[in-house]
């Protein structure tokens, strides 16, 4: 089976989950891991950029890690698999719930979910050209009727899908408002040939077990909630939230990984956001959050750090000083 009973896996999430990134997860207790989401197009096109989100590790070809195609032209998703079946994955999603709306124009995403004749013909064209098992990731298609949500399912899961990702929420709530566990728990229920991991507002220990508990779903995939708290993973599964200094050490690896991947320039331009990630929620000075608006070296990380003192953490209880 592609995911064991109780995995934590982390998400596909275009824009983080760069090389740097799924290795502070591994740090933090994730096992499983996705590259950032990848167009049909850009492979298809062969698009250097397309093609340097596909960068995976010696770690990762030993043990897993998967990558997510979106798109809603077959013919493009027939070339994009030919591409990425030079790569080495262990396998290869659709996605079916991306709400952004650049993605959602083009008629991909979340809006090819709700397109359930095309979204079946995409799925079965990659199906039929890709050499790695294949499943797919959606939200609900309905508030709360689940039978959208369940015929869309059918028709994957008769194509071959080896495992559904669940967001509970519809496209228009993007990534915020209540999940509905009782559709998640549907398909749960309606595929138990197959994994069906619950997706959607887990953010800490206490979300994660609401999620397991009202779903049916031991398998959980993280988002937004691991982004800055790769321990999150290491939380769930009964381990302790880190120190100040291992909390230190994990931002000071991360950015160093981003400046060895893409030079410091660009790294450090795109540190702001991943740093600020680190900070948030963590009862930090607005001031530090400041300074991450400005790095552009990465010895003003250094600068930074240095001023994250025990005596600066006043609203959190997720760092141990």
């Amino acid at each position: 089976m592609i995911y064991p009973e109780n995995m934590l896996i982390l998400a596909p999430l275009s824009g983080f989950t760069d090389l740097p990134y799924r290795e502070a997860a591994y740090r933090g207790g994730c096992m499983y891991a996705f590259t950032e989401m990848v167009d049909a197009a850009s492979l298809a096109y062969a698009n250097a950029g397309g093609e340097k989100l596909l960068n995976i590790s010696q770690y990762e070809r030993e043990n897993f890690i998967a990558t997510q195609l979106v798109g809603s032209d077959p013919e493009l998703l027939k070339r994009a698999c030919q591409k990425l079946n030079a790569y080495h994955f262990s396998l290869v999603d659709f996605n079916l719930g991306c709400p952004v709306p650049k993605v959602v124009k083009k008629g991909a995403g979340a809006a090819l979910g709700r397109n359930i004749e095309l979204a079946v013909r995409c799925f079965g064209t990659i199906a039929e050209h890709v050499k790695f098992p294949l499943t797919a990731k959606m939200r609900i298609l309905h508030q709360s009727d689940p039978e959208p949500t369940l015929e869309l399912c059918r028709k994957l899961v008769d194509l071959g899908a080896q495992a559904l990702t669940i967001h509970g929420r519809t496209m228009e709530h993007f990534y915020t408002g209540e999940v509905n566990f009782s559709i998640i728990r549907a398909v749960k229920e309606s595929f138990p040939q197959i994994p069906v991991i619950a997706n959607g507002g887990v953010y800490s220990v206490e979300n994660c077990a609401e999620m397991r508990e009202k779903s049916g779903c031991s398998r959980v995939m993280l988002a937004q909630g691991a982004m800055g708290n790769p321990w999150l993973f290491r939380e769930i599964n009964g381990g302790l939230p880190p120190t100040l200094a291992e909390w230190k050490d994990m931002v000071r690896t991360h950015i160093a990984g981003m400046v060895k991947l893409y030079g410091e320039e660009s790294a450090m331009r795109q540190a702001r956001k991943i740093v600020h990630d680190y900070l948030r929620g963590r009862g930090f000075p607005a001031s530090l959050r400041n300074e991450a608006s400005k790095l552009t070296r990465e010895s003003e990380l250094e600068t930074l750090l240095s001023a994250a003192s025990p005596a600066a953490v006043t609203a959190t209880r997720r760092i141990i000083s």
